[in-house]
């Protein structure tokens, strides 16, 4: 059995990027084919995978103007030729689904979400847009997109969701089922520290949807420090709104933040998470999340044994949830073997057994 492997894009090491990681471990002979890649970004496992880029790779200042390409990549994908495979395992939040198949073959997707930006975030990001000539032509674009990505996601042959949150989402835009398999969490890079530090602490990407600053606005009041480890777009803005007692750290390698989050005195997720596997990392560590109760968090932390939510994306919502976390008392070996549910093995023999259905 042949397999290929079709991941959006290979510039950012992220919660999909892991999965990503366990199907390259799992399927080490299958090549990976990508709109977009910048390996200098990621670890020693992609340097030694067979990665085929898109024709966007070869345009000047793909690596970081891609976003600006958006209307190229339908046409970059559907040009992916996968004759040669007997299955095709997309790993996608937006184009790889889109891949051409033929009926002899069996398309798998491992669903992180449907396209936010086209679909249920599709308002908030018009709303942020500042530039008048983005907000007249970035509509439009969205509009054909919104088409395709619909169009596209009936190609799929089976979904796999990494959430029940998202499996709702894939049910109503693309009018799908799909099997829930949570993405996996490497405890062994994580462990359990004798010491907390006086500190609260957030690992992000620094974007509006993450709300982050309505995080921030919490700290400014209660004066309790905050350390903030991630980049993003949205970073100047942030750090405007942030007062002395809120560091940021920007990036950092996977053996500082493992530091971090051993000590810290709880970790904060600010926005809703298509499934988010930073709280898992942080409970990998012992140490207690507070979250807001929507989304995939509602499926990771459970309340009053590994953490907390605040009911509100409000600053006294989240002023109170942290009061109420700063008191409590949390079992850390508890916390940490809640998390190792979320095993790498455990995901890779359910990978595994859905594909071995499927075929």
């Amino acid at each position: 059995m042949k397999i290929a492997i079709v991941h959006d894009y290979i510039n950012q090491h992220g919660g999909a990027e892991r999965v990503l990681e366990a199907f390259m471990e799992l399927y080490p002979d299958a090549p990976v084919y990508t709109l977009i890649s910048d390996l200098s970004k990621m670890p020693d496992a992609f340097q030694r995978a067979q990665i085929h880029n898109s024709f966007i790779q070869k345009i000047p200042f793909a690596k970081t103007q891609y976003k600006k390409m958006l209307s190229l990549f339908p046409l970059a994908v559907e040009q992916f030729d996968l004759r040669g495979y007997d299955v095709i395992l997309s790993t996608s939040s937006a184009f790889a689904k889109g891949v051409i198949t033929n009926p002899n073959q069996v398309h798998i997707c491992y669903c992180h979400t449907p396209m936010r930006y086209v679909w249920d975030l599709y308002h908030q990001y018009m709303e942020e847009l500042n530039n008048p000539l983005f907000k007249w032509y970035l509509p439009k674009v969205l509009h054909k997109i919104r088409q395709w990505d619909y169009v596209s996601a009936q190609r799929v042959d089976h979904y796999i969701a990494n959430s029940h949150n998202v499996a709702n989402r894939i049910k109503k835009y693309y009018g799908k089922k799909s099997e829930v398999i949570h993405p996996p969490v490497s405890s062994e890079q994580f462990y359990l520290s004798d010491v907390t530090e006086d500190y609260y602490l957030i690992v992000s990407r620094l974007i509006p949807y993450k709300r982050i600053d309505l995080v921030i606005e919490a700290f400014n009041k209660l004066g309790w420090p905050l350390i903030i480890i991630g980049d993003g777009y949205d970073r100047k803005r942030l750090e405007s709104l942030a007062k002395s007692n809120v560091e940021f750290m920007g990036y950092q390698p996977d053996q500082v933040i493992a530091k971090y989050y051993s000590k810290c005195k709880a970790f904060i997720l600010g926005g809703e998470e298509d499934f988010g596997i930073t709280p898992l990392e942080a409970q990998a560590s012992g140490r207690p999340v507070l979250a807001y109760g929507k989304g995939g968090a509602l499926e990771t932390v459970i309340s009053g044994e590994t953490g907390y939510f605040f009911a509100e994306q409000s600053v006294d919502s989240v002023i109170d949830a942290l009061e109420k976390i700063s008191t409590a008392s949390f079992d850390t070996a508890a916390i940490r073997h809640h998390a190792e549910s979320f095993s790498k093995d455990k995901f890779k023999d359910r990978i595994q057994q859905f594909i071995s259905s499927k075929v």
